[in-house]
């Protein structure tokens, strides 16, 4: 059994089908080839709602009730890091630090210590591009609880001042996060699905499963292994502009696929139609873009990089990529015509797969 790299060394009341035409990315285990199922082979599903999505499994084995123990294990997983990182529930760890960190020093579980320390390295990577300080401009745009609304300028210019991850003190020997300034909060809604699908994955793995795609809503998957008899899973990225329709094709096999894009969460005002993902350096929404789709090697990397390249754009992210290892992305803009759009596939400067994955987009024709 392969052992994926990580950068962070209930019973189900639900199933449903993988394949969906809501979300921004659906799969399916139709097959790379012809080739039939192994006979020993059982296929389980299984969804379960967390961190605000539905969260869907699908695995091959040898026995389906040692699968669905799995599931509920990587399922009860999934529900601990929602109580801790969720900033929507006061009692979570997350929602302790935003409460407490700018008066005293706050300690932090170790793993989500690293995860917020990852972030903030993600976030200096990317000169601000992608910052888990976005949680006092979620609220002033009205995100925060789905009520849409455009700041003043004075407004927006105050709330600045509480956003940037330089006002983040760590103290790594005594795993303590403490914040300069009065009023920041931190966002992980552009991280944790990605790590929680990673999580979900790493318990799989260790109760034996080596084939399951694992995916967070419309947000990440990862692709663990290939179902049986096929080369890779086959995962459909929807159309940007049409949520009912499938747009390009994507082929995983022990990589992830995260997706970021500006029709799921908006607002329109006068005409106007402003996307929740926010330019944490101009305090904005992003304007221009459609759609980021990115393999990375896990999805917490996955995850942080659609976002990242979503505000970065198709100018500036091919020389972001270039500091940024095994990466394939494209990028999805207007194209000008109405419902029209036009990709920009981009990869890292260094992409090494390794032998035993797979990561692929297959560009399909427009309707």
């Amino acid at each position: 059994m392969k052992t994926r790299e990580n950068p962070f060394n209930r019973v189900l009341t639900r199933r449903k089908l993988l394949l969906s035409a809501t979300g921004l990315v659906a799969a399916t285990t139709c097959p790379w080839r012809e080739a039939p199922a192994l006979p020993a082979a059982e296929r389980f599903e299984a969804s379960h709602d967390a961190m605000g999505t539905l969260f869907t499994l699908v695995a091959y084995g040898a026995n389906r009730d040692a699968l669905a123990r799995a599931a509920n294990a990587a399922f009860d997983e999934i529900d601990r890091l929602d109580a801790q990182m969720s900033n929507y529930k006061a009692a979570s760890e997350l929602s302790k630090i935003n409460r407490l960190a700018a008066r005293e020093a706050v300690a932090v579980e170790p793993l989500l210590f690293e995860l917020i320390a990852e972030s903030v390295r993600q976030s200096e990577a990317s000169g601000g591009a992608f910052d888990i300080t976005v949680g006092p401009l979620m609220k002033a745009w009205g995100f925060f609880r789905g009520e849409g609304r455009v700041p003043t300028r004075a407004e927006l210019a105050e709330v600045m001042k509480r956003v940037g991850t330089r006002h983040i003190r760590f103290d790594r020997e005594k795993h303590q996060i403490r914040f300069d300034v009065a009023g920041l909060e931190l966002d992980l809604g552009g991280i944790a699905k990605g790590y929680a699908v990673d999580r979900a994955v790493e318990i799989l793995q260790s109760r034996g499963v080596e084939a399951a795609l694992v995916s967070s809503g419309a947000s990440s998957i990862y692709a663990l292994g290939a179902p049986p008899g096929e080369r890779a899973w086959r995962i459909h990225l929807r159309d940007p502009f049409d949520k009912m329709k499938t747009g390009d094709l994507v082929w995983l096999k022990n990589y992830s696929l995260s997706v970021s894009g500006s029709s799921e969460k908006f607002f329109t005002l006068q005409g106007k139609t402003y996307c929740h993902i926010l330019d944490p350096r101009s305090g904005r929404p992003v304007e221009g873009m459609l759609m980021t789709a990115v393999l990375a090697p896990v999805a917490v990397e996955s995850d942080a990089q659609s976002t990242t390249l979503f505000v970065m754009g198709p100018e500036k992210s091919p020389v972001y990529l270039k500091s940024r290892p095994n990466l394939n992305a494209v990028i999805y803009e207007p194209s000008g015509r109405s419902r029209d759009f036009r990709r920009t596939p981009m990869k890292s400067e260094e992409f090494v797969l390794p032998a035993a994955s797979v990561a692929e987009f297959e560009e399909q024709a427009k309707p």
